[in-house]
């Protein structure tokens, strides 16, 4: 995998620092049931990486102590991990919003046929990938057969409860990725023909749309490198920049954790390896959460960084611009689609 960091350094990137931590960001681990193109953090089935049982008492610890609002977990596939249930039934014990970042075809996973209702019953937040309405353009990201399995996973949480009106507690989140280096379109659009074309298809209901910028790393950074195109998508990047996009990119009010418990200023610095500069000797540690209020602290930077501000902005919960749906939305559907009702 060609190394993407290099590249991304040095930045002319505006200085921008942190406001008061709501969000603890952890990844439980890199190892995933799927294997995907454009995934940041070249999760997959052969990964072996997995926060220990030690990390997670450490990371209900900072939860608890510092009052963090939201634990948003992610992977990998995070379900894979053995001490996720434990964490989560903890982590709502305390009356924290527990975020699930869940590929969806984990919930047919054999050992995992329970999964579902355990997140239901918890009351966990889904934010569930799904690149695509089209079943050859998700399969060509994420693997044959992965849209059909991701469709089933939908109708088992509908069923539950989630996405639905009458359970305004089981939210149902899906997460969209252009197929290549293009910046993703207008996300209150995208909800409208997800919202419409999910429905008629398959009866499949969900709260929001979040639309994703690819980040140039790991994965999807190596094999624009690989196509000779990177030069050109950080420049697609840097010329979309908006300013009014910085006083809202996530890093400002979430911090990023490692398998280790090592701490980072978003995920992407995670799997560059740009640890968060706390001024601390070594590299910083949940640990240091329990000593050190972070607020007003440098956040580190690089060229990537323009992915979060290109255009309507993108981050973790989707679009931090977003527009005003327009009156009329074309869709171009896929055959697919209609075959399958």
């Amino acid at each position: 995998m060609h190394p993407t960091l290099p590249l991304l350094l040095p930045t002319d990137f505006p200085a921008i620092r942190r406001k008061p931590l709501d969000t603890l960001q952890v990844n439980l681990g890199y190892k995933c049931n799927q294997s995907c193109l454009h995934c940041h953090v070249g999760a997959g089935p052969n990964r072996t990486e997995m926060m220990d049982a030690a990390t997670v008492d450490l990371v209900l610890q900072v939860l608890a102590q510092r009052g963090i609002q939201t634990l948003d977990m992610t992977g990998g596939a995070p379900e894979l991990n053995e001490e996720f249930r434990r964490l989560v039934v903890q982590a709502r014990a305390m009356g924290v919003r527990v975020i699930d970042r869940c590929n969806l075809t984990i919930l047919s996973e054999p050992g995992f046929e329970d999964l579902a209702q355990f997140l239901a019953s918890q009351q966990v937040e889904i934010t569930a990938s799904l690149p695509c309405y089209s079943p050859a353009n998700v399969d060509r990201q994420r693997g044959d057969g992965v849209f059909d399995r991701s469709i089933a996973g939908l109708q088992q949480l509908n069923a539950l409860g989630y996405g639905q009106d009458a359970h305004p507690e089981l939210v149902l989140n899906l997460v969209y990725n252009p197929q290549g280096a293009s910046l993703p379109p207008s996300q209150v659009e995208l909800q409208a023909d997800y919202k419409r074309e999910l429905l008629k298809h398959f009866g499949i209901r969900f709260n929001h749309l979040f639309a994703l910028t690819n980040m140039p790393v790991q994965r999807f950074g190596s094999t624009l490198v690989s196509k000779g195109t990177f030069a050109d998508y950080m420049q697609l990047l840097r010329g979309a920049y908006r300013a009014d996009n910085l006083g809202t990119v996530m890093c400002r009010s979430t911090i990023s954790v490692d398998w280790q418990g090592h701490l980072y200023d978003c995920d992407f610095n995670q799997m560059l390896g740009l640890p968060a500069p706390m001024g601390t000797p070594a590299p910083p540690h949940l640990a240091d959460l329990l000593e050190h209020d972070i607020t007003g602290q440098a956040i580190a930077i690089a060229d990537h960084c323009y992915g979060c501000t290109a255009g309507q902005g993108s981050s973790c919960g989707g679009a931090l611009e977003v527009a005003e749906p327009v009156t009329e939305s074309v869709v171009h559907f896929h055959p697919k689609l209609a075959e399958a009702t």
